[in-house]
């Protein structure tokens, strides 16, 4: 199966990087020669920051947190918007508004207005005022919509964000590291890997590329979709089954204290593999 998506990831281009004079020297592990002035990304640590990555976002959907994608380049932001909603998860692919995490009330008011504006836009009453008004309101409705639809139904912080290009979208990963929100993400020669929790080496420019890696994890997000369904099905047949006696003893007394991990200890991804020498 991993020689299989070896395959399908060069084919897509996953492995051509930027041209030598625009690397980041903090990819250095992930690349494994150069070829006409430009960097070429090793498949395996490619496939390496991939499994880590579905790991890690299968965890946090099992655990019953969302996954926010953010791809705001035109080359990521059909495939976005497309895996995003098949898997039911948020996603920003126009604009990320500052504060959209860390001012998250906010953000919430305005999907609130868009809500109202919808609604009088339904019930005809957008046509009964001037034309100008009306002209206004319509305005102001598309552009909360372009910005915030994809989050509108995100009524509390999610578990994980996934980001296309960590130079591009440095605002999301920086309110993200800011609330404490893991994150994951698809990281070309020109970034840097510190960025984010769990990098993911390869071209972030291809749409194939960009594509394959999307649906990869979303397809790990699906499955653990269902994981959770089924969980929270057995959970409920086994409270229907249960006697109202009470409960001896605390159950916190049974658990031990576990050391905090970070994303990158809790999947088996905190080092990368020593670099290849250039050719």
């Amino acid at each position: 199966m991993a020689a299989n998506v070896v395959k399908e990831m060069i084919e897509a281009g996953i492995h051509f990087g930027h041209r030598v004079s625009r690397w980041n020297p903090k990819m250095e592990p992930y690349i494994l020669t150069k070829r006409n002035s430009i960097h070429i990304i090793d498949p395996k640590e490619t496939l390496k920051g991939l499994m880590a990555a579905k790991k890690f976002l299968s965890q946090v959907v099992a655990d019953g947190k969302d996954v926010l994608l953010v791809g705001t380049k035109r080359q990521a932001r059909q495939t976005v918007e497309d895996q995003a909603r098949r898997t039911n998860m948020h996603f920003v692919n126009d604009r990320w508004l500052g504060g959209t995490l860390t001012n998250f009330r906010t953000i919430r008011s305005r999907l609130s207005r868009l809500e109202k504006l919808e609604q009088l836009d339904a019930d005809g009453l957008l046509g009964l005022r001037s034309k100008k008004e009306d002209a206004r309101l319509r305005r102001e409705m598309r552009k909360i919509k372009r910005n915030l639809d994809g989050i509108r139904n995100m009524d509390h912080l999610p578990g994980a964000v996934f980001v296309i290009d960590a130079s591009r979208e440095s605002n999301a990963l920086r309110e993200a590291k800011k609330l404490g929100i893991p994150t994951v993400g698809l990281i070309d020669t020109d970034s840097d890997p510190d960025m984010v929790d769990i990098p993911i080496p390869g071209n972030d420019d291809a749409m194939r590329a960009i594509e394959l890696v999307v649906t990869e994890l979303c397809d790990s997000i699906e499955m653990a979709k269902q994981q959770r369904s089924d969980k929270k099905e057995e959970v409920g047949g086994d409270q229907r089954r249960r006697s109202n006696r009470p409960v001896m003893g605390r159950a916190e007394d049974a658990v031990a204290a576990a050391p905090d991990e970070s994303p990158r200890e809790a999947v088996g991804f905190n080092e990368p593999a020593p670099p290849a020498e250039n050719a």
